[in-house]
């Protein structure tokens, strides 16, 4: 399964947690290129806003994937549906973190290029 069928096959509230990420991504550019104290104060609230949807994304996805074994005649945890589901919680963890991770440089930069 390719990354793109995944992203199709992800429900909207998977989405809105995998891409809350961007936000403060955005504002970690904008502070390493004008960097101001209002923004760095923003940066504070987006960083904990996206981890908690990070946080929520994998839930959703792990309580999906069980959904998914609870239904299914035989229980087992080896069908690739319930890999995929799991790898598709895990890609919110780490698209929001690896964002979050981009931000924080770009306000080491902000804070070097400080005057």
């Amino acid at each position: 399964m390719s990354l793109i069928e995944m992203l199709r096959q992800m429900g909207p509230a998977a989405l809105i947690s995998m891409f809350m990420g961007i936000v403060p991504l955005g504002f970690g550019i904008l502070y390493a290129a004008r960097p101001t104290e209002h923004r760095l104060v923003l940066m504070r609230p987006l960083s904990l806003a996206a981890v908690f949807a990070a946080i929520h994304g994998a839930t959703l996805g792990v309580v999906n994937a069980f959904v998914y074994v609870a239904n299914r005649p035989d229980v087992t945890f080896s069908t690739p549906a319930v890999l995929v589901g799991v790898a598709e919680a895990l890609t919110t963890i780490v698209f929001d973190f690896g964002c979050l991770m981009l931000a924080w440089v770009c306000v080491a930069v902000g804070l070097w290029r400080r005057p």
